[in-house]
């Protein structure tokens, strides 16, 4: 029997995110399932089976593969290897789709269908951030074509179907439910992945998650799991969101998002508190960029957003979904808490620049830890050698951290030495006596916590994988942040 080795995972905490490497299931029908199914059930999916196909793909080995389902290693180690996953046809002139992952870096793409047959195909257009591509195949003679489904109308507990190439051995089809919605696994700003326990495995990426009528959901994506196995948590990215990024893949050859120029931050239940928010909902803005359209509208720093257009947004990513998907030269109602009060602003998108700022989302973790009065925070004006020591641009207001005590709550919220307090509550600060009196302000007022925005170290980029994707994404580490600081115990 021929040997496969397993492909390289991406760890977070004990959980390894592999991506799947072909759409779907990763073994036959569990019996329980098989039980259950009508004889129609598998008349409909012997029915999908041409509109699924394999996708095998070579590239130089050089390149560390990451996200992959299966590798096949070759009779010359070092000189390139052969890659596996999933894709369907979503237009009967031949073009496919799959996930960026399975193809990327490829230099040799084979597409294998339902019957056997064998064809070439060539990358048409791509997005990693999207992780999605579009590639062409010609055979002389129409295919046979998914059929959409929306993913507003996924409910938690519908039965779905997978159909993909798992670990390379060939077309396998598997079902199970929809496990949850909006999961967030950090492969982007734009998270919503739909979670099923249809077995998937590697070489399932690419490929369709179909609901009952025989429409596509989603698109297999990822899997958490201990080991290099399903264990039923599998993610695809929605039907909704999927057809947006080919739409616009095949029309410009990219995904060209839509982008006011804001910095994002979730509000937590601290925030909310410290703005005097009776719930935590939306999302903060910890900067915004000059001359962006969201300045040019009238954003400001501290503003929540809660809609875009006439849809709300409970979340960052939420806020970026509803941006990305506007045309550029097209107005969009923001809706905003301000103030104690909601307002509504117009706001111009634009296209997303190649490196606009962004900020990653802040969760403040649950206080166990001291609060001096100074908060634990040593603090010094801005002068030239700070600058130069801690990569501070010359023009940056604000008060310099030189120091944080260890088991305080600010040092708890991730607070470093380097880090620059741009603004407490709604006063921007230039000068520790400054900062002193805007918290002794906050006390005065019966706070328990103090909202301050913080621009990080620009010299403690953390090595995570989230800090990877946006360097990958053009983005820019150090972006402000807000955090809310506990100004007394308990």
């Amino acid at each position: 029997m021929e040997h496969r080795n397993a492909m390289p995972q991406r760890t977070f905490g004990w959980l390894a995110v592999v991506a799947l490497g072909a759409m779907l299931a990763g073994a036959p029908l569990a019996p329980s399932h098989a039980d259950s199914m009508r004889e129609s059930d598998a008349t409909l999916i012997r029915a999908l089976l041409p509109s699924v196909v394999n996708i095998s793909s070579r590239k130089m080995a050089e390149e560390p593969v990451t996200m992959s389902a299966a590798a096949v290693p070759e009779n010359q180690p070092g000189r390139n290897i052969s890659l596996s996953g999933s894709g369907f046809i979503v237009d009967p002139q031949g073009i496919i789709a799959t996930n960026y992952h399975v193809i990327d870096g490829a230099f040799e793409i084979i597409i294998t269908f339902a019957n056997g047959a064998r064809a070439p195909a060539k990358l048409i257009a791509g997005t990693k951030i999207g992780d999605i591509a579009v590639l062409k195949v010609d055979v002389g003679r129409p295919l046979a074509i998914v059929h959409w489904a929306s993913s507003d109308t996924v409910q938690i507990g519908d039965p779905v179907i997978a159909i993909g190439n798992p670990l390379g051995i060939g077309m396998s089809v598997s079902s199970g439910i929809v496990s949850a919605l909006n999961r967030d696994i950090m492969a982007s700003p734009y998270d919503d992945f739909i979670q099923t326990d249809a077995p998937i495995n590697h070489g399932n990426s690419g490929g369709p998650l179909f609901n009952m009528k025989g429409e596509v959901i989603g698109i297999n994506t990822a899997l958490f799991s201990p080991t290099s196995g399903s264990v039923g948590l599998g993610f695809a990215i929605p039907a909704n969101d999927a057809r947006f990024v080919i739409g616009r893949l095949l029309k410009y050859g990219a995904v060209r998002p839509g982008w006011i120029g804001v910095s994002l931050q979730q509000v937590t239940p601290d925030i909310a508190e410290a703005m005097g928010m009776s719930q935590p909902v939306g999302s903060i803005l910890s900067d915004v960029v000059p001359d962006s359209p969201a300045e040019k509208a009238g954003l400001k720093i501290g503003d929540v957003i809660v809609r875009v257009g006439s849809r709300p947004a409970p979340d960052t990513r939420a806020v970026m979904r509803e941006i990305a998907v506007v045309p550029a030269g097209t107005t969009v109602a923001i809706g905003l808490w301000r103030g104690g009060e909601e307002k509504e602003m117009a706001v111009q998108v634009q296209d997303w620049p190649a490196a606009p700022k962004t900020d990653k989302a802040g969760m403040p973790a649950a206080l166990s830890r001291s609060v001096p009065p100074d908060l634990g925070l040593k603090l010094a004006a801005l002068d030239n050698e700070a600058r130069n020591k801690f990569g501070i641009d010359f023009y940056e207001p604000g008060v310099l951290i030189t120091a944080v005590a260890r088991n305080t709550d600010a040092a708890e919220r991730g607070i470093v030495a380097g880090d620059v307090i741009l603004q407490v509550q709604d006063h921007p600060v230039d000068s520790p006596a400054e900062v002193e009196q805007r918290l002794n302000e906050a006390r005065e007022g019966k706070r328990s916590l103090v909202l301050v925005l913080v621009r990080p170290n620009a010299n403690a980029q953390p090595d995570a994988p989230a800090a990877q994707m946006k360097a990958q994404m053009g983005l820019q580490w150090g972006a402000p942040k807000w955090v809310a600081l506990r100004l007394s115990a308990g």
